[in-house]
């Protein structure tokens, strides 16, 4: 799994604020209805982002110093850090593509290279049985 829990603030420091690849911490709690429902959003992310961005969870009851620190007033808040400092933050559930639109997540995205550009630029092949042109 892609996700990494932060439920100490030993591990939180280590894994959000020491990290050198921006970090996404999705700040939740196990009795949150919300926090459930925007949890598989969260995860999708994370493995489309491997490798690129480090998805954190942190339960706020297990970090309440952790959660007040960073002004936590309701769940779930989904926060990105980059040199361990808060940027942008969210609060509420909402879908996989709101989070990564409002979390500025498709400036890590992939650049396509040369030879994907070209491949897209290709035209596409005359159906079975028709030479080329005459559709």
């Amino acid at each position: 799994m892609s996700l990494i829990v932060a439920d100490t603030e030993t591990a939180f420091a280590e894994e959000v604020l020491a990290a050198s690849e921006p970090v996404v911490v999705d700040f939740w709690a196990p009795w949150c209805g919300p926090c459930r429902m925007v949890s598989p959003e969260v995860e999708a992310l994370a493995e489309q982002y491997v490798g690129r961005v480090k998805f954190v969870k942190t339960n706020v009851d297990e970090t309440p110093e952790v959660a007040a620190r960073y002004g936590v007033m309701g769940i779930p808040m989904i926060g990105l850090f980059k040199d361990g400092e808060l940027v942008r933050n969210i609060t509420g559930a909402r879908p996989r593509h709101a989070i990564e639109d409002d979390l500025g997540l498709k400036f890590y995205a992939p650049t396509k290279t040369a030879a994907s550009v070209s491949d897209e630029a290709k035209p596409a092949a005359a159906p079975a049985g028709r030479p080329a042109g005459q559709y």
